[in-house]
């Protein structure tokens, strides 16, 4: 059993109409047909999404999205159209609403991994492969891969893990042409962010983008680049052979499995929420990792 711990009653708006409650956003469309993307301050961790949130995260998120989007822009289009706040939506809704194209998504997560760590180190660990891709012996937590590779997932529901799926498996489920154009995609969009996330002492290990059809235009959608979707590691701490340190919810996973929390993940009991202490941390990784990847201060 996974899910909301509880879930939230929609905001309605005056010529929105609500179509989706995801684990971070809250998905409308308006009357011209273009979608509406709100980034709450939700947070997930094991599955879960918690009862606490992170002052200011769905802010950081899109606005963390909007500067990758235009720095890859070249690479790949994108599906935002606004950042306007609709008339008579919420004040809070300013700095983390998009205004985006309604694409034809593709069911596919697809995943650029530049180090070895998470689900593509446990199964290499069993298979010295990921996503059936073979991989040299010896690499441990946090080696650096001989070279980015595309690890696609399939979706899943909220609660459900997504699957890691192999590339012949994408392209019987989409079409060979639509796989190549993924791959591609991804790997381009995922080799200019590592470089640029380089220079500026992160390590981007891994990321996953969603893609849709805008006609006959692969557009690349959602949030981008963002710790919710990304692995960034301060490029000072790594060290291979253990779990490195990073800019992301962390610090939420680690307590929800300490004994501080008494929560036992193996049960079907929600998690409690967060203490304060945290909250605070949490929201101060967000804050660093966008004022180190944007030169500019959270304000």
């Amino acid at each position: 059993m996974s899910g909301f711990v509880e879930k939230p009653e929609p905001i309605e708006v005056p010529g929105l109409v609500h179509l989706h409650t995801g684990k971070v956003r809250e998905l409308y469309q308006n009357e011209a047909g273009d979608l509406v993307m709100v980034a709450s301050d939700r947070t997930s961790a094991y599955d879960w999404v918690l009862p606490t949130e992170i002052p200011d995260k769905g802010r950081i998120l899109t606005q963390l999205s909007l500067w990758w989007f235009d720095r890859l822009s070249d690479l790949v289009p994108h599906h935002v159209i606004s950042t306007d706040v609709p008339a008579g939506a919420p004040a809070d809704w300013a700095g983390r609403t998009l205004v985006c194209k309604s694409l034809t998504m593709v069911p596919v997560e697809c995943v650029a991994r530049g180090y070895l760590t998470g689900s593509g180190l446990a199964e290499y660990d069993e298979s010295r492969t990921v996503c059936g891709l073979a991989l040299p012996e010896g690499l441990v937590d946090g080696s650096e891969l001989p070279g980015p590779i595309f690890t696609p997932a399939t979706k899943a529901a909220v609660g459900d893990h997504d699957e890691n799926v192999s590339y012949e498996e994408v392209a019987r489920q989409v079409g060979a042409e639509t796989a190549a154009q993924l791959r591609q995609a991804t790997l381009a969009v995922y080799g200019r962010a590592r470089d640029i996330a380089r220079d500026r002492g992160i390590i981007l290990a891994d990321t996953k983008f969603e893609f849709g059809f805008d006609g006959d235009t692969l557009v690349i959608a959602d949030e981008v680049l963002t710790p919710d979707s990304s692995r960034f590691w301060p490029a000072d701490q790594w060290e291979p052979g253990r779990a490195q340190p990073s800019f992301d919810k962390q610090f939420v996973r680690d307590w929800l499995t300490s004994p501080e929390s008494g929560w036992d993940r193996a049960s079907e009991q929600p998690p409690p929420a967060l203490p304060q202490h945290v909250v605070d941390a949490t929201r101060a990784k967000y804050v660093e990792a966008y004022e180190r990847l944007t030169g500019t201060s959270w304000s």
